[in-house]
C-alpha cells in the first residue's frame, strides 16, 4: 500500500506568482546589464534575476523612447473600452421610447374598451381622424 506524503514538497509553490518590477528595479537591472563586459555576463544576470532576454530588450526600448510610464508595471488583461459620448444620450432616448410605447399601448387598450362599451350600449362613437365606426 502506498501512502500519500504528509505535506507537499517545499520546493513547489501552490501557484506560481508573476513578478512585477518597479521602475527603480528595472533601471537598476538595465544599468547592471550595460556595465557587463565579459561574455556570458548578461546571461548570468538574467538567470540571477529570473528574467528572459525579451524583458531586457523591451525595457531598453522603453527607456530609449523616454515614455514616462513605460517602466512601471501595467495591469494585465484587456484594455477597458472607450466610453462612447453618445451612449448616455442613447440610453435616455431608449428609456423615453419604452415609456411612450407603454403609454401608447394603454391608450389603445382604453380606446378598444370604449369602442366595445359603445357597441354594447348602441351609441355610435365619433371618430376624430375621419375613420368612422359603424
Amino acid at each position: 500500500m502506498v501512502t500519500a506524503p504528509a505535506a507537499s514538497s517545499p520546493e513547489l509553490t501552490p501557484r506560481p506568482k508573476r513578478r512585477t518590477y518597479s521602475a527603480k528595479e528595472k533601471l537598476r537591472i538595465l544599468e547592471e546589464a550595460d556595465r557587463v563586459a565579459e561574455p556570458g555576463g548578461i546571461a548570468a544576470l538574467l538567470r540571477r534575476e529570473g528574467l528572459y532576454s525579451s524583458a531586457l530588450t523591451d525595457w531598453r526600448r522603453q527607456r530609449s523612447t523616454g515614455v514616462l510610464n513605460a517602466l512601471t508595471p501595467r495591469k494585465r488583461g484587456p484594455a477597458p473600452a472607450a466610453e462612447n459620448p453618445l451612449a448616455a444620450e442613447l440610453a435616455k432616448a431608449n428609456r423615453e421610447n419604452a415609456k411612450l410605447r407603454r403609454r401608447l399601448e394603454q391608450a389603445e387598450a382604453i380606446i378598444a374598451v370604449q369602442k366595445k362599451v359603445a357597441q354594447l350600449l348602441g351609441t355610435p362613437l365619433e371618430a376624430d381622424d375621419g375613420d368612422e365606426t359603424r
